[in-house]
């Protein structure tokens, strides 16, 4: 194990809203990197789950002021298929932070069904640059993915 160890802002961030809202679960780091970044578990430790943390800053304002106002937060993602298929995560956790709302957006991808998509979009493909949009629309969020090929 390495003497010093720090979480990075995604993982604290998820950490931070389960334990916040379901105080039924427990949030586990483990020590050292297996690509897992955090596990959870129910109160008697019987269920537990893998999660994988990506973290993007929010590049909403970068965008045109017209779709600024429309958009809630927006996160750019560079993806490798062979890292998906041999995560032992059971869970891909995509964070959002929008610093216009100043609130954070989580969209969690179980790991089955992104690399299914990944697949179904690109093929065989290894890498991808990613964009995950949240959008606002009279009071409702949508996920919106979109990407090219690298």
């Amino acid at each position: 194990m390495k003497p010093l160890f720090t979480v990075h802002a995604g993982e604290y961030l998820v950490g931070s809203y389960v334990e916040e809202h379901f105080r039924d679960l427990s949030v586990w780091v483990p020590s050292k990197d297996t690509g897992i970044d955090l596990l959870v578990t129910n109160k008697k430790q019987t269920r537990t789950v893998s999660i994988q943390v990506k973290y993007s800053k929010d590049f909403n304002i970068a965008h045109e002021p017209m779709l600024v106002s429309r958009l809630f937060a927006a996160g750019w993602w560079t993806l490798d298929r062979k890292k998906i298929q041999s995560s032992l995560a059971c869970f891909w956790v995509f964070v959002l932070p929008s610093f216009l709302e100043h609130q954070t957006s989580f969209v969690i991808v179980p790991q089955a069904e992104l690399l299914r998509r990944f697949t179904n979009i690109y093929g065989s493909k290894q890498r991808i640059d990613s964009y995950l949009w949240v959008t606002k629309n009279n009071g409702v969020t949508y996920y919106g993915i979109s990407g090219h090929q690298s």
